[in-house]
């Protein structure tokens, strides 16, 4: 590969989208199952989920930084990266931003 390919490849816009199982984080961090989602919001630095197991209340704010922070019923259960492999329950996807395509990295 030439050092203008190589650089061009550095140059080309990139999408990361982490995709999170709400339901299945939220056992692993609770030790509950049947986590029922309620409510979601959306802002420009995040998206928002309430979400529901009896009468606990869990609320999940997904920064678009890869960032996240989790509460059930006022108690702070995580908050921290999701991109640091800190979650078997989120995964973290490239694409290329013109062409939608997958990109796999080494």
């Amino acid at each position: 590969m030439l050092a203008n390919e190589h650089q061009q490849l550095w140059d080309t816009p990139v999408v990361c989208r982490v995709e999170v199982d709400l339901p299945g984080w939220l056992e692993q961090l609770t030790g509950r199952a049947d986590w029922e989602l309620f409510a979601e919001e959306e802002d420009e630095a995040f998206v928002g989920f309430a979400m529901r197991q009896g009468q606990q209340l869990a609320e999940i704010r997904l920064y678009h930084s890869g960032y996240a922070v989790v509460d059930v019923d006022g108690e702070s259960l995580f908050d921290g990266s999701l991109t640091a492999g800190t979650s078997d329950w989120a995964h973290l996807s490239y694409y290329q931003a013109d062409s939608g395509e997958p990109i796999v990295l080494n």
